[in-house]
């Protein structure tokens, strides 16, 4: 039987019917209608917010980050399936030789593409510290990782209807507990035949 099916059948009229079952379904309505309205709210602001945040890491990283020429120090590893899809899509760690933004000459290690020989060139990219770092974020980076955060924002305001209903759903339950707890201690000494 559905939660639908079990949510409807507390709204009907029935003789067993208790107070709390009422308002467990009313109250599970009422959370479901809430968290429909709320969502496409939480999905805007959590993409919106985001894609702010990420843009502005994306400018301050395109302003920071400039790409450099970097000359293999040793051979790259060759892969041991040559011509491979897996080769294609394997890096392996090198140390570099670049020099950063200021003109200092630097060594690092970055990934490159197996089989490379000394003294290859591959292009890095640096930070402002002379440090090797990745590209600055693109558009499509910024785009998706914005949807992540918009998916995300919508589930937590699914998550958080759920996870409120789950407690309100076990404080009556206790309640309806207690209830009959203290209507079978008023019922057990009339069905006890011992003296």
């Amino acid at each position: 039987m559905s939660d639908g099916t079990v949510l409807f059948r507390r709204l009907r009229r029935n003789p067993l019917r208790r107070r709390t079952d009422l308002l467990r379904a009313w109250l599970g309505l009422g959370l479901v209608l809430a968290a429909l309205a709320a969502t496409p709210a939480a999905l805007f602001w959590a993409g919106d917010t985001a894609h702010r945040h990420y843009a502005r890491t994306a400018q301050q990283q395109a302003a920071t980050r400039h790409p450099t020429p970097a000359v293999l120090l040793e051979d790259a590893r060759r892969h041991p399936e040559p011509g491979s899809a897996e080769e294609r899509r394997t890096r392996y760690p090198v140390k570099v030789g670049f020099t950063d933004a200021g003109g200092v000459a630097r060594t690092a290690t970055t990934d490159v593409r197996p089989g490379l020989a000394r003294g290859s060139t591959v292009h890095v990219w640096a930070g402002p510290d002379g440090e090797l770092t990745g590209p600055p974020l693109d558009a499509g980076q910024v785009r998706s990782r914005a949807m992540g955060w918009a998916v995300l924002g919508a589930l937590a305001v699914q998550g958080a209807a759920a996870a409120a209903y789950g407690v309100a759903a076990r404080v009556l339950e206790r309640r309806d507990l207690a209830a009959w707890d203290a209507a079978w201690r008023e019922t057990a000494p009339r069905w006890t035949t011992s003296p």
